[in-house]
């Protein structure tokens, strides 16, 4: 069996996954729509596509499509996975899921309702530190694990700002404030990916910004934000914490590394900076750096990344690492772009994998949920001053 998929967006991001759904044997044809029609058209002549469509809902109205697969602002996945669903489309989104509790309720109950398959791309699913830990954790390597952390430390002067020029026209810095909870599933996914639970509660403090060139400035902010850096402190189910930084303004060196992840437990500890990361136990300390680097097969001046801007190629051009197992991906993909340290060749193969054989796929609709609204209730935290919230659950997903 194999079903077609229509992309919504035509950005530097989406190019990345087109090629790799139009070679993934799960595949029967591939399509694009954007808001400006130019760029979907080069995208379709740029990965040989079959065709382009006017608009989303010519789109999402035509019965040669099963599938879609949105790349648009992140601010506007939450509505268009909602219409994808009700038009009787399975639905790969890029993230965030939604920027709020309840678009995050209507997509989980349409999921529930119309047996669809819904699959939000994580990357840090499959970032090597979490592949790792998660192993590690399900062995007992750890003991009991007590604490983690997650950074996604992107700092707005290494791509963003040409990112979001790109994607916002004349109007771009009114977006460029998006606030940086968020977008928390770069962070948050990595630790819960890795930690099976789920964050029941929060705290969270967000520092306003200072640079004054009109990006984090409140009178012209869609979202009234100020803040460019944020971190959060969760409470888990069945005891423990785990803290993350969202960062945009930050002396680090994003291009090379933009989650990283720790976990502490009785036993053991796993630690994860810009280049290099350690085991430790009560014995000493290992270094794994070569364990979880991937190996880039494709280099940054590759011609087919022109038009990515230079700062953010790195994401674009990562291998596997050797943690990762490669063995259940398809061959066409062994000499394609990867890209996100790893991710974006499982995260394709997962959720065509899933829609094929209507299984589950890893970031589910309950799974996205709990890496999306943990960050969501924290922004609000950070806006009442740090005060404490609950953190709705919305259950694990259902047995297939």
């Amino acid at each position: 069996m194999t079903f077609s998929l229509g992309i919504i967006g035509a950005g530097q991001f989406s190019g990345r996954f087109a090629r790799l759904f139009r070679a993934h044997p799960g595949v029967s044809g591939v399509y694009v729509t954007d808001l400006i029609p130019e760029r979907a058209e080069r995208l379709a002549r740029a990965e040989g596509l079959d065709g382009t469509f006017p608009d989303h809902e010519a789109m999402l109205e035509s019965e040669a499509l099963d599938a879609v697969a949105v790349f648009t602002q992140r601010w506007t996945h939450g509505p268009l996975v909602l219409q994808g669903l009700r038009a009787g489309k399975h639905v790969y989104s890029a993230v965030p899921m939604a920027i709020s509790e309840q678009e995050i309720a209507a997509i989980v109950d349409a999921v529930r309702t119309t047996a669809l398959t819904y699959m939000m791309g994580e990357t840090s699913h499959y970032h090597p530190a979490t592949v790792h830990a998660r192993a590690r954790i399900a062995e007992g390597a750890f003991g009991r694990v007590f604490n983690a952390e997650g950074d996604y430390v992107h700092d707005m002067d290494l791509g963003f700002y040409d990112a979001y020029r790109y994607s916002g026209g004349e109007e771009w810095k009114a977006t460029a404030s998006y606030p940086p909870l968020l977008y928390p599933t770069h962070s948050v996914g990595g630790v819960l990916g890795a930690w099976r639970t789920h964050a029941v509660s929060v705290s969270a403090i967000g520092v306003v910004d200072e640079r004054g060139d009109g990006v984090f400035d409140r009178a012209v902010s869609r979202f009234d934000n100020d803040v460019s850096n944020a971190t959060a402190l969760f409470e888990v189910a069945g005891g423990g914490s785990f803290r993350t930084n969202e960062f945009r303004r930050v002396g680090y060196p994003s291009h090379i590394r933009e989650s990283r992840f720790r976990f502490f437990g009785t036993e053991a500890s796993m630690e994860q900076l810009a280049t290099v990361a350690l085991w430790q136990d009560k014995d000493g300390v290992e270094d794994i750096t070569e364990l979880l680097e991937p190996k880039s097969a494709v280099p940054p001046d590759d011609p087919s990344l022109r038009h990515v801007a230079p700062e953010l190629r790195a994401a674009f051009t990562s291998g596997s690492a050797p943690v990762h197992d490669r063995s259940r991906l398809p061959r066409q993909f062994d000499r394609l772009h990867n890209g996100h340290e790893g991710s974006h060749h499982f995260l394709v193969d997962d959720f065509v994998t899933a829609v094929v054989s209507r299984t589950l796929p890893s970031v589910n609709a309950w799974v996205a949920a709990r890496y999306t609204l943990p960050g969501i209730v924290a922004h609000e935290s950070a806006r009442q001053g740090g005060v404490r919230l609950r953190i709705p659950d919305f259950g694990d997903a259902p047995e297939m």
